[in-house]
C-alpha cells in the first residue's frame, strides 16, 4: 500500500517551476507623446511668391436651357479659350486665403449641324435656318472679361506644390458676336462652291451684351479644372430660346 501511494503520488505531482525556468520578458516603453505644435500662417513668408501671373482656359462649352437647345442643331466639341492677366492679394493674418482679380479676353465657339444662323436677321429673333446647309458651322463670341477669386492654397509658400480651391465670378461686356460656316452644300450635300468656300458674318443684336458668370477651380501646382456656369442668358429677352452657358475645362496658372 506505501509503495502505491508512492506511484500515485508521483503521478498526479505538479513540479513547480523554479526562477532559473522562468522567462522574464522587458517591460514595454511607452513612447511619448508631443503635442501637436500649431502653424501660426501669419509668419509665412510669402513676400517670394509673385502677385501676378498669367491664367488661361481652354475646354467645352454646352448651352443649356428651355427649351431643349438641342432642337437649334448643336453638334460637336464646342470651346472656349480664355486668356487673363491677374493679380493676387494674400490675407496678412492667413496667407493661405487671397483674393485675385483681373482682366482679359473670354470666347466660346458653339458647332452646329448644318445649320445657317442667321446673325444678320432683320426681325426680333435669331433664326437657326436648316435649310441652308453648311459643312461646318459655328458661332462664336467673345467678350472682355473681369474675373474676381477667392482662393485657398495648402501650402501657400510654395504655389508649385500646393493645392489650391477657387470660387468666384466673372463679369463682362461682349466685344464681338459672328456666323462663320464652311462649304455651303445643296439639298443633296454636294459642294456648291468648293470646300474652301468660307461665309462670315457680324453682328451683336441677338446677343446678351452683358456676361455673369458664376466660377470655381481645383487643382493641384499650375494646373486645375474650373467650372463656370453664365448667369444670365446667351440671347437677349424674346431673342430665341433661354440658354445659359456651361464651361467645363482646364487652368493653367502660376498661382
Amino acid at each position: 500500500m506505501a509503495m502505491a501511494h508512492a506511484q500515485l503520488s508521483n503521478l498526479f505531482h505538479k513540479k513547480s517551476k523554479t526562477d532559473s525556468t522562468q522567462q522574464h520578458k522587458a517591460p514595454k516603453v511607452k513612447a511619448p507623446v508631443l503635442p501637436k505644435v500649431k502653424t501660426d500662417w501669419s509668419k509665412v513668408n510669402v513676400n517670394k511668391v509673385p502677385s501676378d501671373h498669367f491664367l488661361i482656359q481652354f475646354g467645352s462649352d454646352t448651352w443649356t436651357g428651355k427649351p431643349n437647345p438641342d432642337t437649334i442643331g448643336t453638334k460637336g466639341f464646342s470651346r472656349h479659350f480664355n486668356f487673363y492677366v491677374m493679380l493676387n492679394k494674400p490675407f496678412k493674418t492667413d496667407p493661405r486665403f487671397s483674393v485675385a482679380y483681373g482682366l482679359g479676353v473670354g470666347s466660346s465657339n458653339i458647332f452646329f449641324d448644318h445649320r445657317y444662323v442667321k446673325v444678320w436677321a432683320p426681325g426680333q429673333t435669331l433664326p437657326f435656318d436648316s435649310t441652308t446647309r453648311f459643312k461646318k458651322s459655328k458661332v462664336t463670341t467673345i467678350y472682355l472679361q473681369a474675373p474676381v477669386e477667392l482662393r485657398y492654397f495648402s501650402n501657400p509658400g510654395d504655389p508649385q506644390h500646393s493645392w489650391k480651391f477657387a470660387v468666384g465670378a466673372k463679369v463682362g461686356t461682349l466685344l464681338k458676336a459672328y456666323f462663320k460656316g464652311k462649304n455651303l452644300l445643296d439639298i443633296n450635300n454636294n459642294s456648291l462652291y468648293g470646300t474652301q468656300y468660307v461665309q462670315k458674318e457680324s453682328n451683336k443684336k441677338f446677343f446678351n451684351g452683358t456676361f455673369l458668370a458664376a466660377t470655381a477651380r481645383a487643382g493641384y501646382g499650375n494646373l486645375s479644372l474650373n467650372i463656370d456656369y453664365s448667369v444670365l442668358g446667351v440671347l437677349k429677352q424674346n431673342a430665341g430660346p433661354v440658354m445659359n452657358t456651361l464651361s467645363i475645362g482646364l487652368t493653367i496658372s502660376g498661382l
